[in-house]
């Protein structure tokens, strides 16, 4: 019997500034017991499912949301289909009302379709919900989405964005990587994924470890976690998350945000050096694509150094403060070297 991934760290009786100090500044996951658990959405799912889904349809004004569906047969893993060459959902659109009353009628079956809604904003599904269930820890502008379905799997992927998850019914089963594991989890298509990042082409619940022969050393440098209803999981920016819901009806609120949790703010997306990288460095030999490596440590990746400190701050340009001004000038710059 191979041994079980460690447990994530757990923190009881957080509050925003225990957040912000001492949790969010390790980039490590952490449990949040009991954070939402006053929540009257916690209290009426612990009721039952029928309470839970009286309190959700009282919030509902109609506004239909992105549904998918997958057949029976994928056993609620969001995935692609056998070519890869497209996915193995559907997609709908439907209200909160009508997804509950699918879920509802798929309880009964053995072997039911997986439905679920998935990242859509609760200011636009179900007004007054947030005001009615506040998240303690983060800044008012860290707008909540909603996650709403019976049991999906979602395969591994990483976000750009800091990330709490309050589970409000259900459980749900976590598994996480650090970023650098990346080279073992098998990582499907950048720019063609049924998640809003790539994925992982394992199937966690049955590992075909003679294709992917590195997933075991993934494994041995996963976190665990499972969460009730009233928990919540802090993921950090880029840290790999395989996430399983594991009952008929399960519902988990979420929050993003790019800056500090405290005054959170957009920022452009860092996939699109990738893509930038990628296409300039294809056609490189190896020692040059090496070369490059150096000077992106030097110059990117390097933190415990200011590759600038030794030029004047007048002079020290892109490698200097940033502002938006400047900013805009280098976009404009970037934009212009782009095109063909």
């Amino acid at each position: 019997m191979e041994p079980q991934p460690p447990t994530i760290r757990e923190w009881r009786g957080v509050d925003a500034k225990t957040f912000r100090e001492e949790i969010a500044t390790r980039y490590e996951p952490a449990v949040l017991r009991g954070v939402v658990a006053d929540w009257p959405a916690v209290r009426r799912a612990l009721e039952s499912p029928a309470a839970l889904c009286d309190y959700l349809a009282a919030h509902d004004r109609g506004a239909t949301l992105d549904a998918i569906r997958t057949p029976p047969s994928a056993k609620g893993r969001i995935f692609y289909n056998e070519a890869l060459s497209g996915f193995n959902f559907t997609r709908e659109r439907a209200t909160v009302t009508q997804i509950l009353e699918r879920i509802s009628k798929y309880a009964a079956m053995a072997n039911p379709p997986a439905v679920a809604a998935q990242s859509a904003l609760l200011s636009g599904c179900l007004p007054g919900f947030a005001a009615e269930n506040a998240m303690p820890l983060l800044d008012d502008s860290v707008q909540p989405r909603i996650w709403l379905g019976n049991a999906v799997v979602t395969p591994a992927h990483f976000d750009e964005s800091g990330n709490i998850a309050a589970v409000v019914a259900g459980r749900r089963r976590f598994t996480l990587f650090p970023p650098e594991q990346i080279s073992n989890l098998y990582i499907g298509p950048l720019d063609f994924a049924p998640t809003g990042t790539p994925i992982s082409l394992v199937s966690f619940r049955e590992p075909d470890l003679a294709r992917f022969p590195r997933f075991r050393d993934a494994l041995a440098a996963a976190q665990v976690a499972e969460l009730a209803p009233g928990d919540a999981l802090y993921i950090p920016k880029l840290w790999w998350h395989h996430v399983e819901s594991l009952e008929r009806l399960n519902v988990l609120v979420n929050y993003w945000w790019k800056g500090n949790p405290a005054a959170p703010r957009d920022a452009a997306s860092a996939l699109d050096c990738l893509y930038h990288c990628l296409l300039n460095f294809e056609h490189l030999a190896p020692a040059e694509r090496a070369a490059w490596g150096a000077i992106f440590e030097h110059y990117v990746f390097n933190a415990k150094s200011d590759p600038a400190a030794h030029i004047p701050a007048a002079r020290r340009g892109v490698l200097g403060t940033i502002s938006a001004e400047r900013a805009r000038e280098i976009r404009a710059f970037l934009v212009d070297k782009l095109r063909p």
